[in-house]
């Protein structure tokens, strides 16, 4: 049985390891919302079964879905890949799964983030979200893990840790309006180095261009190991991305992290840039959150790839950039299998692989 703590998990000696250890499994979640996703969520589907397929390679996969669709993915998704019964509002796994902490005998225990769709009432992109908050703590009670429940509104995609005590987050999202207005962002800080065991914060003034996470930094850099960060680069100084690249740059370059050490920065390729066509705007319901109008850009990144059990799932987003991803994180992760998906569906909805997974570390 799994119980709801009251205490503090870093005076519990919990602590969040980084992506690159060992996992479990990863958990998603099922698309079906048809105000986000276009053509009653269809063509979404198939690039989820496509990540999951990818990722179960090598790592177990568990999708959650609703009583409604639960006949429909049995049948799309094989039978190695579990599947799991659950309500929810969307299809964000990483935001609204719970964020794991580990000690070191062999425990874990998951954090329950209060979850808000991304800015509430101020400028969320549905409403209610109840479904989606209570997400982490179920997932938890499944796997039979102790919980905290933060006080604090954020997403897993607005946050990476290296595992050793660094932590790297956006200016624009937590400390966004819509998050946590009445706390400061010391007050943030300490919040997560109570929960996650980190002991500095190195802050990116800005996420991506244009993304609707309030600049998740999860969509624009990902830690490629303690020390080491791959960011998304732009050489075009007419786009939007150029400055916000370098602003990132100069935050990183000028830190050092936890353990004193100097980040090194690997630069990232910008796909695109893309934008939605007619025929994709038009295939999606309207609603007052999401807007999806014919021209828009997308927050297209290659940042936005998952690490599991020494396997990249990245995605495919642009024939002329798809190449230079690949290569470049083949450059950063020697000796790993690299799967490229067709992810542009999935960036239609607002996000990419990263966004669609959370992972349960390996005891």
């Amino acid at each position: 049985m799994s119980k709801k703590l009251h205490t503090i998990p870093a005076l519990d000696n919990f602590r969040m390891p980084g992506e690159q250890e060992a996992h479990e499994g990863i958990w998603m979640a099922w698309p079906e919302r048809t105000d986000n996703w276009r053509f009653g969520a269809k063509p979404a589907q198939h690039a989820f079964a496509e990540v999951a397929k990818a990722i179960a390679k090598k790592t177990k996969v568990t999708m959650v879905v609703t009583a409604d669709q639960y006949d429909n993915a049995r049948g799309r998704l094989p039978e190695h890949i579990q599947l799991i019964e659950m309500t929810t509002d969307d299809s964000w796994m990483r935001d609204i799964g719970p964020s794991y902490v580990v000690n070191d005998k062999g425990v874990r225990r998951g954090i329950d983030w209060e979850f808000n769709a991304w800015g509430g009432l101020v400028d969320g992109l549905y409403s209610p979200w109840d479904k989606d908050d209570a997400v982490a703590k179920k997932v938890c009670e499944i796997l039979e893990d102790d919980s905290y429940r933060a006080p604090i509104v954020l997403e897993g995609g607005s946050i990476h840790v290296d595992g050793e005590g660094t932590l790297y987050t956006t200016e624009e999202c937590l400390l966004h309006p819509s998050r946590n207005p009445d706390l400061s962002k010391a007050d943030i800080e300490q919040v997560l180095k109570d929960h996650l065991s980190i002991e500095k914060v190195i802050w990116l003034p800005l996420g991506l261009y244009n993304d609707e996470t309030n600049g998740h930094v999860d969509n624009i850099m990902h830690v490629v190991a303690p020390g080491e960060v791959a960011l998304t680069w732009c050489e075009d100084p007419s786009d939007p991305q150029y400055a916000i690249s370098r602003k990132a740059l100069d935050a990183l370059e000028t830190a050092t992290d936890a353990k004193g050490r100097k980040i090194k920065v690997h630069k990232l390729p910008l796909p695109g840039p893309l934008y939605f066509t007619e025929e994709e705007a038009n295939g999606i319901d309207m609603c007052d959150g999401m807007a999806r109008e014919p021209g828009e850009r997308l927050a297209a990144s290659y940042a936005n790839y998952l690490i599991s059990n020494k396997h990249i799932i990245y995605p495919l987003l642009d024939e002329k950039t798809d190449d230079m991803a690949r290569d470049k994180l083949a450059e950063l992760y020697p000796g790993y299998e690299l799967t490229g998906v067709a992810a542009r569906e999935i960036l239609l909805g607002g996000g990419n692989i990263h966004c669609i997974t959370q992972q349960i570390p390996k005891l």
